[in-house]
């Protein structure tokens, strides 16, 4: 009998024992989760949201957070060493910047287009027509500021078209533009033809035929610095490829020229 008990004893720690280590398999058997960081110009907000979602869906591992500013202010932050992994601006003069310092790996690859047109509220108020109508007097005006893309073109369609406009306020990203018009804050704003569509029913848009001489060229590169080198590839290789080029085409991005 005693030796029965002993037996007993012994398997139940043996059973104990087992039921400890059975997390050890699982646990190491999990994969790491990666996080992807990537820097996009205000105006891809739309696009972008989609891309990374379908980034997720095909890298179960990775999240991807998403930085949506001003071109401007994104490139400040990258210089100021603020951890991204890649970077989408709107105009090539931004990203050029980047490459200059020496933050950008490898060439910067060119992948939409977009040009300006003329937001304006519901019913469009004030009855604007045409660019020339931005120069009215007691017209309130936003649009981006000089050092942001969009406010760059704004200033380089006016000069070109002898049309001098007096923004009441400039802004460092295009949706806080296009945030002013809808609430009814401005008459009008310089924002780009995708942030109309974006916006369609809280804004409405006046086409501005002298932007075509100006089109806005979005570049996408891997950060120097980048924590997930391969997956910032990965991604920008999913903005480059049918995929991309089909979500950026249904919000009313063009085509860069090949």
């Amino acid at each position: 009998m005693r030796s029965s008990g002993v037996v007993a004893v012994a398997s139940f720690v043996t059973l104990l024992l087992g039921a400890c280590a059975a997390p050890g398999p699982t646990a190491a058997s999990g994969a790491s989760h990666n996080t992807l960081t990537v820097f996009a110009a205000a105006s891809l907000k739309g696009t972008f949201t989609v891309l990374a979602e379908r980034f997720e869906q095909t890298h179960p591992n990775t999240t991807v957070t998403v930085n949506f500013a001003g071109s401007a202010d994104l490139v400040s932050q990258v210089s100021a060493g603020a951890p991204a992994d890649l970077l989408a601006s709107a105009d090539l003069r931004t990203m050029g910047q980047l490459a200059a310092a020496g933050l950008i790996s490898g060439t910067p690859r060119n992948f939409a287009t977009n040009t300006l047109a003329i937001a304006v509220p519901p019913g469009n108020p004030a009855g604007i027509r045409f660019l020339a109508d931005l120069a009215a007097p007691g017209l309130k005006v936003v649009q981006c500021a000089p050092q942001v893309p969009c406010g760059a073109a704004a200033q380089t369609v006016e000069k070109s078209a002898g049309v001098q406009v007096h923004p009441v306020s400039e802004e460092q990203s295009v949706t806080d533009v296009l945030g002013k018009v809808a609430a009814g804050e401005a008459d009008a704003g310089m924002v780009y033809a995708t942030d109309v569509r974006a916006l369609a029913g809280k804004v409405e848009g006046v086409d501005v035929p002298e932007a075509a001489d100006d089109i806005n060229t979005y570049p996408i590169a891997t950060l120097a610095n980048a924590r997930q080198p391969q997956l910032a590839e990965d991604f920008v290789n999913l903005v480059l490829g049918q995929e991309g080029r089909d979500v950026l085409a249904g919000a009313g991005f063009g085509a860069p020229a090949p």
